[in-house]
């Protein structure tokens, strides 16, 4: 390694400055001594001055006074430009002091370092800006992150418990393995493995690796598909469902996977069913927008407050902890309608007037330009 090579920035910045301004100084000197006494041999001539002893008298004069006051004035300019690329290197490094003990901290998971703006340009601002969103963004993942494992954990130990109590008292011989028993440990099983592919299935649809087998479809079918699964276990709820939809929205068509859209549908009348009360209502309703079609799930049941609003498509994130869980939910299906319908290039969003007011979920959907239907209402 060269001793250049090993400079930091604030050398190096340093350097080429001095560089600007010897050049700057050699090319101002060439310049005078090249031009100035002959531009004053002419003057002196022009003015009527014919004695060679006072020319050369004047001419001498004059190039020592430009020789002297040329060398000072660069001295001075030579000292300005250091001071001041000194004062610049030291903000400069200052800054990306500040940036690289900002990066470390982040490195070692202390999300909330911040680099602070020097006021060295836009530039600067924008990288210092660009690296706080970056570690509130590091900071919001790890946490997502941690209460994930978190909510995985206990939602796993429930399943994990009551299998271990039953089979340590078969073992004990205190209960017996008859239909009853069994079937619950089948129940506390098919819990665990609907997790388990829960989980997975919402990881990968959020890393862009979900399989899609995408074909033209009807909005009409989806409705009608999800509406007619649904239909039972509404019936044996207690819970009224209702379906409209419009025409130019039944006519119209998508360009989708069939399964998974019907898993978006079947996750949020699900949803809407195990907060909506016997002798309440959810209405699925579907119309066109433009270039899009809504599909809106509205229920009368428990609502969401406010604060919750802005959480409820985050795996695992709960309402009601004990409610939820008791519904037999995973806490992973809001997770699943969001990164099945963002993977169809639609969108999914909630709303509610707060507890006890009804929630609405609707899904925005581009409609397929390529085919007869899609394009035109």
């Amino acid at each position: 390694m060269t001793a250049t090579a090993s400079w930091g920035l604030a050398p190096r910045l340093l350097a080429a400055t001095l560089a600007v301004v010897l050049v700057a100084a050699a090319t101002a000197w060439a310049v005078a001594v090249a031009i100035g006494p002959g531009i004053f041999h002419d003057h002196m001539v022009a003015s009527g001055t014919h004695d060679p002893a006072v020319l050369l008298h004047a001419e001498r004069a004059f190039r020592d006074a430009s020789v002297l006051s040329i060398t000072l004035a660069l001295c001075a300019a030579l000292v300005a430009a250091v001071a001041v690329s000194l004062f610049q290197t030291k903000r400069v490094a200052r800054s990306l002091a500040s940036a690289t003990a900002a990066a470390r901290r982040v490195a070692v998971g202390e999300y909330d370092a911040v680099v602070p703006s020097e006021g060295l340009g836009r530039e600067f601002s924008e990288m210092a800006e660009a690296f706080n969103m970056m570690a509130r963004d590091l900071g919001a993942v790890e946490s997502s992150r941690t209460r994930m494992l978190g909510d995985l954990a206990h939602e796993m130990r429930t399943p994990i418990a009551t299998l271990d109590a039953y089979l340590e008292a078969i073992i004990d011989g205190v209960n017996e393995p008859d239909d009853e028993t069994l079937a619950l440990l089948r129940a506390q099983v098919a819990r665990l493995a609907r997790l388990g592919e829960d989980v997975a299935l919402v990881t990968t649809a959020e890393e862009g690796g979900l399989t899609m087998r995408r074909a033209p479809l009807r909005v009409s079918r989806i409705v009608d598909d999800a509406s007619s699964h649904a239909a039972a276990r509404y019936a044996e709820r207690g819970v009224q469902l209702d379906v409209r939809v419009t025409d130019p929205a039944g006519a119209s068509v998508v360009d989708a996977d069939a399964d998974r859209l019907g898993q978006v549908f079947t996750n949020l009348l699900d949803n809407a069913s195990r907060h909506t009360p016997a002798g309440g209502r959810v209405e699925v309703v579907a119309d066109r927008d433009g270039d899009s079609v809504r599909i809106r799930v509205t229920d009368t049941g428990e609502g969401i407050a406010p604060e919750h609003l802005s959480h409820v498509f985050e795996r695992f994130y709960r309402v009601d902890t004990a409610r939820d869980r008791a519904h037999g939910g995973s806490g992973v299906g809001l997770a699943i309608v969001q990164a099945i319908v963002r993977a169809h290039g639609g969108s999914v969003t909630a709303a509610s007037d707060g507890t006890g007011r009804g929630a609405t979920f609707t899904v925005t959907l581009p409609l397929d330009r390529s085919v007869a239907g899609g394009a035109s209402g």
